[in-house]
């Protein structure tokens, strides 16, 4: 089983979880779900010349219009990896999703070592693309990216120019073990950030130092209100522990990479959860 402890500040929400070795069975995708169709669809500035994106676009079964979500992947470019592991699972919930492939279209395959910045708005382009479609409820959106792309949902949602710039919002954001040492923790919409205790590559003690607004050398944070900010730390797991590919873990870029099936479940109850109070859907 899972227990959670919640512990509230002034400023934040945090959630310690434990995680038992018994956990009981869990199915990580619940049911058969309708294979993907890919896209295209616009990029938006502050590219120079036109592009577009591609995406894998997933539907559910059941009322319409439905929920959304975009998803965002990380740097080493597996769109393909997030939507077998989350889209299909967010499908299987009542949920519309589009995995945003950020690299192809640009003629890069991994940034995990030269980081761009042309792509950090491609979580708005998705938002922009699926709200034209006639079965997704526009209100209800929400974002999704891992690693990278979890630093991207940041970016997306905190109060900045990035968040001013669209006209559309999102009504919800994930961020899975992303990057959380430049983010001010000032988001504009509840927030979900899952971070493994032992990552050596995304340090869990980063976000904790985001969800309390604690300044750090060469990272200077204002005060402000940190409520729409949640923040669990699964002990025990490493960067990318929601990949079932990396059994065992290996040394990537210098840091482990590993999958844990406990923080796996626990991350997908978490994330079910939040998005069916925040969204709807199953």
């Amino acid at each position: 089983m899972t227990a959670f402890a919640w512990v509230r500040s002034p400023k934040t929400l945090l959630v310690i979880v434990w995680l038992t070795a018994s956990m009981p069975p869990h199915p990580v995708i619940s049911q058969a779900v309708i294979p993907p169709i890919k896209v295209e669809f616009e990029a938006l500035h502050p590219r120079p010349d036109p592009l577009k994106l591609v995406g894998y676009l997933r539907r559910p079964e059941g009322p319409r219009p439905s929920p959304a979500v975009v998803l965002l992947h990380g740097c080493d470019g597996s769109w393909r990896g997030i939507d077998s592991r989350w889209g299909a699972r967010l499908q299987s919930w009542g949920y519309v999703t589009l995995a945003v492939d950020s690299y192809g279209p640009r003629g890069i395959s991994n940034t995990c070592s030269e980081p761009i910045s042309d792509d950090i708005l491609d979580g708005y382009a998705g938002l922009d693309f699926l709200v034209q479609q006639p079965d997704v409820d526009g209100s209800k959106v929400a974002v999704l990216g891992t690693s990278r792309g979890g630093g991207l949902t940041l970016i997306s949602v905190e109060q900045g120019a990035i968040e001013r710039l669209s006209k559309r919002k999102f009504k919800a954001a994930v961020a899975l073990y992303p990057p959380c040492v430049g983010d001010s923790g000032l988001v504009t919409i509840p927030t979900l950030v899952l971070i493994g205790a032992s990552d050596d590559w995304t340090p869990a003690d980063d976000c904790r130092d985001m969800a309390a607004g604690h300044s750090s050398i060469g990272v200077s944070r204002r005060p402000g209100d940190r409520l729409n900010l949640h923040l669990v730390v699964y002990p025990g797991a490493y960067h990318s522990f929601d990949n079932d590919r990396l059994q065992p873990g290996i040394r990537y870029f210098g840091h482990w990479v590993e999958y844990n099936e406990p923080a796996t479940l626990a991350s997908v109850d978490q994330v079910r959860t939040f998005l069916r109070h925040e969204l709807g859907g199953q």
